[in-house]
């Protein structure tokens, strides 16, 4: 839950580096959410909750995206992969599964070496 939140207290955070551990539990929790939430819409018929929650969600998600992607010592425009029909997602896939880059980038101090 903690990983979920330092990235809403990151909202607007796209200079710096996540680890891996912070990107998926981000996205677990998010899953998780969005679950609860599109039931909720279910029960009452009106999918406002679930809509307000993408919107809420939207800049957290894709800033957490672009640190990870500066962990493994890519730009945060290789976000941009995704829009790239099936190789694209596939790709951006294997590049949050790598593990960050050793030592200091461009972007900042490797993350497990700072929270460990």
């Amino acid at each position: 839950m903690n990983w979920y939140l330092k990235c809403f207290r990151q909202y607007f955070d796209f200079d710096t580096r996540a680890r891996r551990k912070e990107y998926w539990m981000f996205y677990l929790f998010n899953l998780i959410v969005v679950f609860i939430v599109s039931f909720i819409d279910g029960i009452i018929e009106i999918p406002v909750f679930t809509a307000v929650y993408g919107l809420a969600t939207l800049i957290p998600s894709i800033a957490v995206a672009v640190r990870r992607l500066h962990d493994v010592g890519k730009s945060g425009w290789w976000y941009l992969i995704v829009l790239v029909p099936i190789i694209g997602g596939i790709w951006f896939l294997v590049l949050t599964v790598f593990d960050s880059e050793p030592g200091t980038n461009k972007w900042g101090p490797n993350p497990k070496d700072i929270n460990n």
